[in-house]
């Protein structure tokens, strides 16, 4: 990542600014990768694996992003997809991101949600940390939510040559500005591929205590 950026005041370093870091270092710090699976469920839907250090946002969650239908009565562009997305990290919730008629006479559209939080909804339950519920499974001898043998061997057999590849060859990740959503050339990747990233919504928990 990139030296130059500023954040909150304050002025924030890049990985090689690091002096613990080699300065011939190319360890990367930023990920995208698209998949496709080959069965009739799945066909034509890209999976995009995103992850990164120093980005605009700390968070883990999964996005499902729905295509336009035909027979739109707004003019083209003027609606935005509608988005599910489950919120591993931080603050568990679920919300569904969606166009909705604003108040009144007129047909003006706007962003908005519908959303469960579960530190709002389930007030009186302790939720466990990421990875208590694991432990535990592993003491009670149960694999319900651990990867299947072949799921790893498929994550091995796409990954690992990868890896050998950058790392034979050297190979230098791209830059991107500390606090970015990361390279510029993730995000055309993943437009290629009927991605759309409009940036004009962020979900805001209706909460305030998360």
């Amino acid at each position: 990542m990139e030296a130059l950026s500023h954040r909150d005041g304050e002025a924030r370093f890049g990985y090689l600014d690091d002096d613990s870091v080699p300065k011939s270092s190319v360890t990367p710090t930023y990920a995208l990768a698209v998949l496709k699976v080959h069965n009739e469920r799945w066909d034509g839907v890209p999976f995009f694996l995103r992850c990164g250090k120093a980005l605009n946002e700390r968070k883990a969650e999964v996005r499902v992003q729905y295509k336009e239908v035909p027979g739109d009565i707004y003019p083209q562009g003027e609606l935005k997809r509608t988005e599910l997305v489950m919120r591993v990290q931080p603050n568990e919730a679920v919300y569904v991101k969606l166009m909705t008629k604003k108040p009144g006479m007129g047909f003006a559209v706007e962003e908005t949600e519908l959303d469960l939080s579960y530190s709002a909804r389930y007030k009186d339950i302790r939720l466990p940390d990421a990875y208590e519920r694991l432990f535990l499974e592993v003491i009670m001898g149960s694999q319900i939510n651990f990867v299947r043998t072949d799921e790893l061997d498929y994550s091995w057999r796409i990954f690992t040559p990868l890896l050998k590849t950058i790392e034979a060859k050297k190979i230098k990740p791209i830059e991107y500005i500390f606090g970015s959503r990361g390279p510029k050339e993730a995000d055309e990747l993943m437009k290629k591929y009927g991605f759309v990233f409009t940036g004009t919504y962020k979900w805001v928990s209706p909460h305030p205590k998360l």
